[in-house]
């Protein structure tokens, strides 16, 4: 027979997995309730960290779809909840992991993709989105500069040639008589 207090724990843990764009297991052991409470706030708003028991969580996320993670629900868990910018997320987690050798990322999902911990590393050494973003507009605006440039350079070249042509054909038949 099923506990409410766990079948409620399963069924908000599913919600979450599902909700969320990204979802890091990480191992805590030895890490004070500060320095668990310091992690939350370096992972920003957009992503929610959460200690859970190993066998609950396995069930929420195989009832949400996600069976790849379940050879990382041993020891002592918590999951990384990403609703925002994964590599936000994955920075925050590196970083504090460089700080703290407690805190060890043992892997994750990226739109269910399973990531194992070296990929969230590279994940973590990306450009956040909105600087990506800013690049490619860049790049963009720069090639809209040369195209206007080309386009205004046609018809003044063009008109050049035409003045030359008739200025030669005023030569030839002005030699002519």
């Amino acid at each position: 027979m099923v506990r409410p207090d766990k079948a409620a724990a399963v069924a908000e843990l599913t919600d979450k997995f599902r909700s969320s764009s990204a979802a890091v297991v990480t191992a805590y052991t030895g890490l004070s309730v500060a320095q668990l409470q310091e992690l939350r706030r370096s992972l920003g708003e957009n992503a929610q960290y959460r200690v859970a028991k190993n066998t609950l969580t396995k069930i929420a996320a195989n009832e949400a779809g996600i069976t790849s993670l379940d050879d990382l629900f041993t020891g002592s868990t918590a999951i990384a909840f990403v609703t925002g910018d994964p590599v936000e997320s994955a920075k925050g987690l590196r970083d504090f992991a460089k700080d703290n050798p407690h805190l060890v990322i043992k892997g994750g999902v990226l739109d269910g993709k399973a990531l194992s911990a070296d990929e969230i590393n590279k994940l973590a050494d990306l450009e956040s989105r909105e600087v990506l973003l800013s690049k490619l507009a860049g790049a963009m605006k720069g090639k809209q500069s040369q195209a206007a440039a080309l386009f205004q350079a046609l018809p003044s070249k063009f008109i050049r040639t035409a003045e030359a042509l008739r200025a030669k054909k005023e030569e030839e038949q002005g030699g002519a008589e």
